[in-house]
């Protein structure tokens, strides 16, 4: 496809006849196609920017060669390039892969994991603004050279090329608005004309292009956009994008380390730990805004994909204060009193943690009896078995006692923690009864009756128990509630489904059995034995049996037996032990010793 492209994208379009256009040929160049082709297949669909700069270099230097556009042997010797210059297409291609990659090293700057410090962010910077050169470079050259659509392209590209670098620094913001809009205007013109993925493409970088525009307004103030706003347009996908994203992730990492510095106690059980790092503040402070995604008053919109998403980047951000906490009580020293508030402190947080781990696996719990009931899934998916939920409740169980014991580990018991012990305790009575639930559950899709009958009983004694200590406590949990009651009449219903099965199924064995005592002779031979296919070719039957029925299929014996073949005769040499044979002594020479033999030699 991208040889395609390229080929599209190189021709030279003007009449033959025209001998004006002969002389000065109007070059073609589907800027955002050729780009587009380029970015997905090498490294920007995964956001891999140093490969594609590796690409673009590669390119660059084939181009070099192809033109004879070299800079000198051992010494650099710049040449420049001017419409003069551009007798060929590819001379334009140079130009736009030069912008490229400036722009690719640029971003592959901005993607490091601790962000750019002050002499990289300076370094990235100036790459841009090479961008902007070579972008503009490109603009003017194709004015010059280009046919009408390639020229638009170009100007739409540099355009673009000078609103990424305003809004990099941070300035200028109604400059890079105009540039971005501009840019905008001309992909949804050319929008309107060309092929079916032309159309597409020039869609794609209309919408790619709408969240700097939105934030643009946001920072000059024409826009009433509110922070939850902006993050959900930060989730969006594409290259035109990634600019964007570590922009707004900077933003509001300055925001929570302002809001950081009024957070100076992490409030737990009845507990007030005092918080003294600043990056442990920024990192608690941005779990507890995940959760307010989680609880707020919109959490029942959120589908589970994204809250599972949402879940793992609260994870990261308590481990992450977990590990400045412990990084402090490496540094803490001797002081007793410092190092006490840290255990309580990081005591705090894994609790935290052990609690939307347990929120987490229940909404994979409610993930999975989605699917259970459904036999097939949307998106072709395998079914949910039994097994996995009873997979999933073991994981629960270990949770509630794990986080139980973290809890009740202190010597000094605060009534919070005494009540939220005895929490932990009810919820794991209800993980066991729907345990055993889903066991028995595994147990009937596997044709055992008996097992089956047994952990209903049992599933729906633990339900009544779990019942019982829940409608004791004042604070009742009412959805807990509800489900153990459905889960007792479930019980009920089941384990009476199982024991008629049961009967059913016995009944079955005795008529069964005397079915195949009935096909058994004194002989020891079936009454009606069944060929192999082999021995019966002349009739139109088959072998393998019907669909629905297992049975062994009859084509030949396996294995084989064994039959009885010819051999070559064994023959023992025994008459060489009783044959006398002659002497040969006379016949063998002998050596002749001594001078006077040797002369009648």
């Amino acid at each position: 496809m991208g040889k395609e492209n390229e080929a599209i994208a190189m021709e030279v379009d003007g009449p033959k006849s025209n001998n004006s256009d002969q002389i000065n040929p109007r070059y073609s160049i589907n800027v955002l196609q050729l780009l587009k082709s380029a970015q997905m297949q090498h490294g920007l669909r995964h956001g891999d920017y140093a490969r594609y700069r590796r690409y673009c270099t590669a390119r660059l230097r084939r181009l070099y060669k192809s033109l004879k556009f070299t800079h000198g042997r051992g010494k650099y010797t710049r040449r420049a390039i001017n419409e003069s210059t551009v007798t060929e297409v590819r001379y334009l291609h140079m130009v736009l892969y030069t912008a490229e990659r400036a722009w690719s090293h640029a971003m592959e700057k901005r993607q490091l994991l601790d962000g750019p410090n002050a002499k990289q962010r300076i370094y990235l910077i100036g790459r841009l603004r090479k961008a902007v050169k070579w972008a503009d470079l490109f603009s003017g050259l194709c004015a010059a050279k280009g046919d009408s659509r390639t020229s638009l392209e170009a100007e739409a590209y540099a355009s673009y090329m000078n609103g990424l670098l305003l809004f990099e620094q941070d300035r200028n913001w109604d400059t890079a608005l105009k540039n971005f809009i501009s840019s905008r205007a001309v992909y949804e013109e050319l929008g309107k004309y060309g092929d079916l993925e032309n159309q597409v493409l020039c869609r794609e970088r209309v919408e790619e292009l709408e969240p700097s525009i939105r934030y643009c307004r946001h920072k000059i103030g024409e826009s009433n956009l509110k922070t939850s706003e902006l993050l959900q347009i930060g989730e969006m996908e594409g290259p035109a994008l990634d600019l964007f994203k570590a922009k707004l992730e900077a933003a509001m990492a300055e925001a929570r380390s302002q809001q950081a510095a009024s957070l100076t106690e992490f409030h737990w059980l009845g507990h007030r730990f005092p918080i003294s790092n600043a990056k442990t503040r920024v990192a608690i402070l941005k779990a507890q805004e995940l959760e307010k995604d989680l609880h707020g008053p919109t959490a029942d919109s959120i589908p589970a994909e994204k809250k599972l998403a949402v879940f793992d980047k609260i994870f990261t951000a308590y481990h992450e204060a977990r590990s400045f906490i412990r990084s402090d009580l490496v540094s803490a020293g001797n002081a007793d009193s410092v190092k006490d508030e840290l255990n309580g402190l990081d005591k705090a947080v894994s609790a935290v943690l052990g609690q939307r781990t347990i929120e987490r696996n229940q909404l994979l719990v409610s993930i999975a009896k989605s699917k259970l009931t459904r036999r097939r899934d949307d998106k072709n998916e395998k079914v949910t078995k039994p097994e996995e939920l009873v997979r999933l409740y073991d994981l629960l169980l270990q949770n509630t006692a794990d986080l139980s014991d973290l809890v009740s580990s202190g010597r000094d018991r605060k009534p919070e923690e005494v009540e939220f012990t005895e929490d932990c305790d009810l919820r794991s009575t209800a993980f066991r009864a729907q345990r055993c639930f889903y066991l028995a559950k595994s147990y009937s899709s596997a044709g055992k009756r008996a097992e089956a009958y047994v952990l209903y009983c049992h599933a729906r004694s633990l339900a009544e128990n779990a019942l019982k200590k829940f409608q004791t406590v004042t604070s009742t949990d009412e959805v807990t509630i509800k489900e153990l009651r459905t889960l007792n009449n479930e019980c009920r219903a089941n384990s009476c489904i199982e024991h008629a099965t049961g009967i059913m199924e016995h009944e079955k064995v005795s008529e069964n059995l005397s079915k195949k005592v009935s096909t058994i002779s004194l002989s020891g031979v079936d009454k009606k034995v069944e060929k192999f296919l082999l021995e019966k070719l002349d009739v139109y039957e088959s072998a393998v049996g019907e669909p629905n029925v297992k049975s062994v299929p009859r084509i030949e014996v396996f294995p084989p037996a064994f039959q009885s073949i010819p051999r070559n005769p064994i023959v023992l040499d025994l008459a060489y032990n009783c044959i006398d044979f002659p002497s040969l002594e006379n016949r063998m020479k002998k050596d002749k010793k001594g001078f006077i033999s040797r002369l009648w030699r």
